[in-house]
């Protein structure tokens, strides 16, 4: 399933989620326009290195790592999770909460997949963890909102709409399913893992406004 947008209109403007998606995109312009070997420098002085970390060293990458992709296909995926389900978390935190949320959902997805892979020397880069923060927050907090989904069936796509849980559970037990199989694909599921429940665990305490919220204290979707 892909996610295309979702009926949960935002009260506020997503100043953060923008920049957010701004400076991601201009980093990624940044080593698209790099030379192999700057290229290759790039990831290694600023991509998340767990041996590193259990070295002492290069604690700066537990941030610097969130914003560097290592292709257009991965920021683009990305950046479509972030422009759909960060704008609402945006607003129920508030400008300045969420970009602690988002920066605290990376960089403690970048401590459990550390736990994971201890003396791993392969640099980990992308925004992957951080989103997922945002995907646990969205869930918790707009369990029923509508997803607008493709989903393929046979060589026909259909747009349906579906709950945000049904969605983004389908997602998580897809991690677990593999982050536990310990399939080695190249992805750091245990970074989303994390990342997801941290959104989980911060998203009440951070979301301030959501008391006040409209759409927060009726029902997130639309018949």
């Amino acid at each position: 399933m892909i996610p295309v947008d979702d009926e949960n209109p935002a009260s506020l403007f997503p100043y953060v989620n923008w920049l957010l998606i701004l400076a991601s995109v201009g980093v990624f312009i940044w080593e698209f326009l790099a030379t192999p070997e700057e290229f290759n420098r790039l990831i290694l002085v600023y991509g998340f290195i767990p041996a590193r970390i259990s070295a002492g060293e290069g604690y700066y990458t537990f941030i610097t790592s969130i914003f560097l992709h290592g292709g257009l296909l991965h920021l683009g995926g990305n950046m479509l999770y972030l422009y759909i389900f960060g704008d609402n978390i945006e607003d129920m935190c508030g400008h300045l909460r969420y970009l602690v949320f988002y920066l605290l959902s990376g960089v403690i997805a970048s401590v459990i997949f550390m736990l994971s892979a201890w003396d791993s020397t392969v640099p980990a880069v992308g925004a992957s963890g951080a989103i997922s923060g945002v995907l646990g927050a969205y869930v918790l907090l707009f369990p029923r909102a509508r997803i607008k989904t493709i989903v393929p069936i046979g060589i026909f796509i259909r747009l349906v709409r579906v709950p945000a849980f049904v969605m983004i559970g389908l997602w998580f037990v897809y991690q677990l399913l593999l982050g536990f199989a310990g399939i080695e694909t190249g992805i750091a599921y245990w970074a989303h893992i994390g990342g997801f429940v941290a959104g989980l665990i911060l998203a009440r305490p951070l979301a301030s406004r959501r008391r006040r919220h409209p759409l927060y204290k009726r029902p997130t979707y639309r018949q």
